[in-house]
């Protein structure tokens, strides 16, 4: 029954990647495409290569999901990978919801709150402090941070081109997109594609099939990055419009800005603090700053609020969702 339950919870895990790609594929190249630095076929090739490449730089952002949300030490096998099967419904649930009404919601968040809310259904208990510290504070600063960042960095751009000539000032920009943009991807890739490892190193460890102190397995490493490489290349065209041209018309300055820095919040977090932040939150936050750098008035701040309200909501309605299932799943099991 285990085993069969683990094989069932990876490919779940795998889908729920799938799905993160192609609901994240806005992040790394809407503002690429709507500044016409890149094809978007070009920039859906880049962004899941990209992906691919940054999902195998890197696992401590997989630990810090396999080892820091629910506490599973101790747990029955099944109950165990219950849990993590109801969350990884939650998250996905919620995803395909978002991408349907076009809104850039966190594929972190909803994981993250997937598995609490299936922990907590299930009477196991949850790590406070470390998701206070690796989960809250980042989803709170992120955003502030890479707004900030994006508004400054984009005013520095503003005073040292101030006696460019636009036209040719936005080819060299349009050309320096392709390089942002790839960065962004590879940030998407380092950061996503660990929470999905995180998981299925959850389920093995569940399962029997891996000690806590392992590392993360090479085949866990490699499939979790072709799944959300497939899935960024099959693109998500609703949210790409909804980042791209919703929120604020971008020119080619613009947009390399709020990717620079939106890439840059998001190795910060991968690298030096480990913490599973969200690349919707960071992008979209940094397309706010750079926007407000024309006029606050600029920024489409109706379509800002129905995209907070969705930030607000998704770990509560995910952690819902996967409360149900959870109790759904102990009944046929």
């Amino acid at each position: 029954m285990e085993i069969a339950l683990v094989v069932v919870v990876v490919a779940f895990a795998l889908g729920f990647d799938y799905t993160n790609g192609f609901h994240d594929a806005a992040n790394a190249i809407a503002t690429s495409v709507s500044t016409r630095a890149l094809t978007p076929r070009a920039a859906l090739i880049m962004a899941a290569v990209m992906n691919f490449i940054g999902a195998l730089l890197a696992t401590d952002v997989a630990e810090t999901i396999a080892k820091s949300i629910v506490r599973l030490d101790g747990v029955a096998s099944t109950p165990a990978l219950l849990v993590v099967l109801a969350g990884l419904i939650g998250a996905i649930t919620w995803n395909l919801i978002t991408w349907w009404f076009g809104l850039p919601s966190s594929s972190t968040h909803a994981l993250i709150g997937g598995l609490v809310g299936a922990g907590l259904a299930a009477g196991f208990g949850v790590y406070g402090t470390s998701i206070y510290e690796k989960v809250v504070l980042p989803m709170i600063f992120s955003p502030l941070v890479g707004f900030g960042l994006a508004f400054f960095a984009m005013v520095g751009i503003l005073w040292l081109f101030r006696r460019a000539t636009p036209a040719p000032a936005f080819r060299r920009f349009r050309i320096a997109q392709t390089v942002s943009a790839a960065a962004m991807a590879l940030g998407h890739g380092l950061q996503d594609a660990q929470k999905t490892m995180g998981v299925m190193f959850m389920a093995l460890v569940a399962g029997g099939f891996a000690s806590e102190d392992d590392s993360i397995p090479l085949w866990v490493v490699l499939s979790a990055a072709a799944a959300i490489s497939l899935g960024t290349y099959a693109g998500g065209w609703r949210i790409m419009r909804t980042l791209g041209r919703r929120i604020i018309e971008l020119d080619p300055a613009r947009g390399f800005v709020a990717e620079s820095v939106a890439a840059i919040v998001l190795y910060v977090n991968a690298f030096w603090l480990h913490a599973p932040v969200s690349t919707t939150h960071t992008i979209t936050s940094a397309i706010m700053g750079v926007g407000a750098t024309k006029r606050l008035s600029a920024v489409r701040w109706g379509v800002a609020k129905s995209i907070a309200a969705a930030w607000i909501f998704t770990i509560p309605a995910a952690a819902a969702v996967a409360a149900i299932f959870y109790w759904l799943l102990d009944l046929i099991f």
